[in-house]
């Protein structure tokens, strides 16, 4: 028999230990699953039976609507509650693991959570003076107002920018964004999400120059979203349409994984048409517990 010849790669070195013991990295401790919500309990009886109720109505619009990807969602306004019904709702709904905000345009200080149903979205939009002028629950992939502040003021070409001396790879780089850019298919293919590109700038050999360069070409835009479960992964729209920094980190905050993503909606943080068939059974289920709390 022929000796079978292993090729033997040293360990990195945040592996490795002064003492040569051999070093686990640290392992994630739990799994965010999904848990129904608690009931308040100081709430009076009138404003869970008139949250319930709201609740029942909205299921029975998510029930009578289908899921697309790329469609503007189903809208409720919240913010003509009363605020014990608001409170109600708001302690029921929970917050999922996604979160967005959107700052740096006029008028369009948006705060965005996930509740505990996923593809169920409480909005918040504010004006100049931090007061609230609308709350809604929104069903969808992705409430549609962090899209459209993204496209709003963005280019739809990555710029020319001046290379700073130093920069080597950056001009391929951006030969290849512009390509993809421009072969950007838009029809509805799998489930209604376009097609996508993915650049490893994590593998992709890049000077400070290089860096330099790509940051004034795709200066960071007005969204900001960001997923947790493990650790968490960051997505944030830049100055071109279509173009997202999209970024993995593990549980200790280390950058894992940074990428430029070519697409029309992130895929890492989109809700689907599996997560709103479930949202559908999990709100029937709170809404049964619900009336059944107000009947005792």
């Amino acid at each position: 028999m022929k000796p079978i010849s292993v090729p033997v790669h040293a360990a990195p070195t945040d592996l490795r230990h002064s003492d040569d013991e051999l070093q686990y990295p640290e392992m994630p401790h739990g799994m965010a699953t999904f848990s129904m919500p608690r009931l308040p309990e100081d709430a009076d009886t009138s404003a869970m039976v008139a949250a319930q109720q709201w609740l029942q109505t909205f299921l029975d619009a998510l029930n009578a609507w289908t899921f697309d990807t790329r469609a503007t969602g189903l809208r409720f306004n919240l913010s003509n509650q009363p605020a014990a019904v608001l409170g109600v709702l708001n302690e029921v709904l929970g917050e999922g693991e996604v979160s967005a905000r959107v700052e740096g345009l006029p008028g369009h200080d948006v705060r965005v959570q996930e509740s505990v149903f996923t593809g169920i979205w409480r909005v918040r939009e504010f004006d100049a003076n931090g007061e609230e002028t609308a709350y809604w629950l929104e069903a969808g992939s992705l409430p549609t107002v962090l899209l459209d502040a993204a496209h709003l003021g963005a280019s739809p070409t990555l710029p020319e920018v001046a290379l700073p001396e130093g920069a080597m790879n950056v001009p391929a780089l951006f030969t290849e964004i512009r390509a993809q850019l421009a072969s950007l298919d838009f029809d509805e293919t799998s489930n209604g999400i376009t097609s996508s590109h993915e650049i490893n700038l994590t593998l992709f050999p890049l000077t400070p120059a290089d860096h330099q360069a790509l940051q004034a070409a795709l200066p960071v835009g007005p969204v900001a979203i960001i997923s947790k479960s493990f650790g968490s992964c960051r997505v944030t729209s830049t100055g071109t349409r279509h173009i997202w920094r999209v970024q993995h980190f593990n549980s200790k905050n280390t950058l894992i994984l940074n990428t430029l993503v070519i697409v029309e909606r992130p895929l890492p943080v989109l809700a689907a048409a599996e997560d709103i068939e479930d949202t559908r059974k999990r709100l029937a289920e709170l809404i049964a517990w619900m009336r059944a709390d107000t009947e005792e």
